[in-house]
C-alpha cells in the first residue's frame, strides 16, 4: 500500500462530539468540542482542548469547574450552534434544560444522554489552546441509555467529528471486542505479522 505526506495537522480521525458546560460571569454558557479524551483511570479524569481565545476557556480557568455532555445524533444542528456563536456575544444560557450535580459551576443539559461533572486539576498550557484536565466528579446517564447497568453506545447515538472536512458522522456498526477480538493472536490461530 503506497503512502503519501500530508498536512501536518492529523485531523482525519474522528473525535466524539460533545458540548463543554461552563458558567461564564455568572451565566450558563455553552459550547461545541470535538478535542476531548480520557485521560486517567483512578481518579477518573478527562481531558478536553479549548482556545485560549475562546470564552470557554477563560471561564474554566475562573471557576474551574466545566461539563461534557454528549449529544444523540438528533441534536447536530443545536450542537453546532453553540460552537457557532461565542458565549461573549450570544446568551447562550437559555439554549437547553439544565441540571446540576454536586459542582455548581458545571451546567449538565438534560436532553444530552450523558453528563460528566468535572472539577478542573491541571491546565496544560499550549500554544493556540489550553488542554484542562479535570476530575470526572459523576457521570449521570439516562436509564433508557443503559443497558445491564452500562451505557449502550446504540441507545446514546453519540456522533463524531472529523477535520478538516468539517463533517459529523454517526457511530456504525460493532466490529470487534477490546481486550479479546486480539485473543486470536494470543491462542496461536493467527500470526501478529505482516499486516
Amino acid at each position: 500500500m503506497g503512502k503519501t505526506t500530508i498536512d501536518g495537522n492529523l485531523f482525519s480521525l474522528p473525535w466524539t462530539q460533545s458540548i463543554l458546560g461552563t458558567h461564564l460571569k455568572g451565566k450558563v454558557n455553552f459550547m461545541a468540542v470535538g478535542w476531548l479524551t480520557r485521560v486517567n483511570f483512578d481518579p477518573p479524569m478527562m481531558g478536553v482542548c479549548v482556545n485560549k481565545g475562546n470564552s470557554s476557556s477563560e471561564a474554566v480557568l475562573e471557576t474551574g469547574q466545566f461539563s461534557i455532555n454528549v449529544p444523540s445524533v438528533d441534536m447536530v444542528e443545536i450542537t453546532d450552534y453553540t460552537g457557532l456563536v461565542s458565549g461573549n456575544k450570544v446568551d447562550k444560557s437559555e439554549v437547553f434544560q439544565v441540571f446540576y450535580g454536586d459542582l455548581p459551576s458545571a451546567p449538565l443539559i438534560r436532553s444530552c444522554p450523558v453528563n460528566v461533572e468535572c472539577r478542573l486539576v491541571q491546565t496544560v498550557e499550549l500554544p493556540t489552546n489550553n488542554f484542562f484536565i479535570g476530575e470526572m466528579v459523576n457521570v449521570h446517564v439516562g436509564e433508557e441509555f443503559l443497558d445491564g447497568g452500562k451505557p449502550d453506545v446504540r441507545k446514546i447515538r453519540p456522533f463524531l467529528l472529523t477535520m478538516p472536512d468539517n463533517r459529523f458522522w454517526a457511530v456504525g456498526e460493532n466490529v470487534g471486542r477490546a481486550w479479546g477480538s486480539g485473543a486470536i493472536f494470543l491462542k496461536g490461530e493467527k500470526k501478529p505479522q505482516g499486516f
